[in-house]
C-alpha cells in the first residue's frame, strides 16, 4: 500500500523575511499578511475579516504563530 506524504506548503521563516524592502518598507511577512487580508476583504464584500480567518489564510503561505501574527497586525495599524 502506497501512502502519499502531505508536503508542508507553508514556508519556514528565514531571517531575511523580517528585513524591510527598500521600495515600500514592508517585510515579506507583512506583505503576505496584507495580501491575504485584501483577498479576504474582497471575498467578504469589503467587510471586516476576523483574525482567525486571516490566520488560516496566512499559514498557507508562512509558518507563523498566532502571537506573531498579532504583533505584526498591531505594528501595521500603529499600536505600540
Amino acid at each position: 500500500m502506497i501512502r502519499a506524504k502531505v508536503a508542508n506548503v507553508a514556508r519556514q521563516l528565514a531571517p531575511e523575511d523580517h528585513i524591510a524592502d527598500a521600495r515600500d518598507g514592508l517585510t515579506r511577512v507583512e506583505r503576505v499578511i496584507l495580501h491575504c487580508l485584501n483577498e479576504a476583504q474582497r471575498e467578504r464584500g469589503d467587510r471586516n475579516v476576523p483574525t482567525a480567518m486571516l490566520y488560516g489564510r496566512v499559514v498557507e503561505y508562512l509558518d507563523i504563530s498566532p502571537g506573531e501574527l498579532q504583533r505584526v497586525l498591531q505594528r501595521l495599524i500603529g499600536i505600540r
